[in-house]
């Protein structure tokens, strides 16, 4: 599947430090070691509708994480999914009369075109959960060959007790497990599975819907072992980090981790990163909900995109907030008067800024700590607080490449 077209990206006269990130396995704060390239897996969207600003916060997130690996001096090698097969999916085509495939091709177009404005950096391999079919058959072989698949009626389930390491990422007790597995698509009460927590790895072929052929009969893979094949394949076990909504924790990567770490004995990823939830009318925002601000109608708007990632910006990635249009204007506020500022060409001294920015986004991509100092240096520059500081006769030539390859702000 085709990703995104990559933004320019500026290589800085200087190397930024080692990145540390928090990981949701431990609750503390990790430094990243790569060796070789650094490994990111982010999973991606179900697309059966628009991009909204929680998956955006999310992508964004760990744009900051790709942007910082680099400007530490890492090559990157990320990877993301698109689940076009799903229930989701196929109940909004049915829905709405639409042709399952059309409906994902359109929504994942879509969502291109917001990742662009967004200035969201591409992964490296973008695989749609109808692609990696044959991964997934070869990693279900694999975990069948060891015993640890079996049949309820037509479908394929995977014991998690079959992991040693279950539960160690999410760090759940058995009640909440079982409340979230409920919640978020999981069929803890179907008779006939020898563990509630079971996960369906193959769905057995439904009339009407589509399915495959495989070893295992017709039908089509679940969702946890969609992204665990494509990881393992394009990644390899034990990657640098597993990204994405907190609202994955479990039962989605924890389903991962163990398919992969059965499979290989391995660990699946070396940390876990999850990025905050985004609300909006005092509810979490989600389709189900309906209580969404999209990209696109923003774009569609003439918003300027970097306000929309600077209100982004302004909020740390694991925290979980509320969306409002009062922070959206004030980001666009805000972007205008980084131009006015940058605009002069000299201005307050751009080499703090440029060290404090770095420094920032390589502490658990704290972009509102950079952000701040932004504001600072603008605020002396222009003098808002006092009298103007232009002592810097080329900060804007030295600012603008790392606004652009930190924060991915391009002005």
């Amino acid at each position: 599947m085709r990703a995104w077209n990559a933004p320019g990206f500026p290589v800085l006269p200087l190397t930024g430090p080692p990145v540390v990130l928090h990981d949701t396995a431990t609750g503390e704060k990790v430094e990243t070691r790569p060796e070789g390239p650094a490994r990111l897996y982010v999973c991606g969207i179900t697309p059966y509708d628009a991009t909204h600003i929680g998956h955006a916060n999310t992508y964004v997130a760990f744009d900051l994480l790709n942007r910082a690996w680099r400007n530490a001096g890492h090559d990157v090698r990320y990877v993301q999914n698109v689940t076009d097969v799903d229930d989701p999916l196929l109940e909004r085509a049915e829905k709405v009369k639409v042709d399952w495939v059309e409906l994902a091709e359109r929504e994942t177009e879509l969502f291109r075109h917001d990742m662009e404005a967004l200035r969201v950096l591409p992964p490296v391999e973008y695989v749609g959960a109808v692609e990696s079919i044959p991964l997934v058959i070869e990693l279900l072989q694999r975990l069948d060959a060891a015993g640890v698949l079996y049949r309820v009626e037509s479908d394929v389930y995977f014991s998690v007790d079959a992991d040693p390491a279950f539960g160690e990422e999410s760090n759940l007790d058995r009640d909440t497990m079982l409340a979230l597995f409920a919640e978020r698509g999981g069929d803890p009460e179907r008779e006939g599975k020898k563990n509630p927590l079971d996960c369906v790895v193959w769905l057995g072929e439904r009339e009407g819907e589509p399915s495959w052929d495989s070893p295992f009969g017709k039908g089509r893979p679940g969702w946890h072992v969609e992204c665990a094949a494509i990881a393992l394949t394009h990644l390899g076990a034990a990657f640098d980090v597993q990204g994405g909504g907190s609202d994955l924790i479990f039962p989605h990567h924890e389903m991962c981790a163990g398919h992969v770490q059965v499979a290989t004995g391995d660990r699946f990823a070396r940390a876990y990163s999850h990025a905050g939830m985004v609300a909006y009318d005092g509810t979490k925002m989600s389709k189900s909900l309906g209580n969404l601000v999209f990209v696109s109608a923003l774009r569609n708007a003439d918003i300027d995109p970097m306000g929309i990632r600077l209100a982004l910006l302004r909020h740390h990635y694991r925290s979980d907030w509320e969306w409002t249009d009062e922070q959206l204007w004030a980001a666009v506020d805000t972007v205008a008067d980084w131009r006015r500022a940058l605009a002069l060409g000299a201005g307050a001294p751009a080499a703090p800024v440029v060290s404090e920015v770095l420094a920032a986004l390589a502490d658990d991509l704290d972009a509102p700590r950079a952000v701040a100092a932004v504001d600072a240096w603008v605020r002396a520059t222009l003098g808002t607080d006092g009298l103007a500081d232009t002592s810097d006769p080329d900060a804007a030539a030295t600012l603008l490449p790392v606004l652009d390859a930190a924060l991915g702000i391009s002005l």
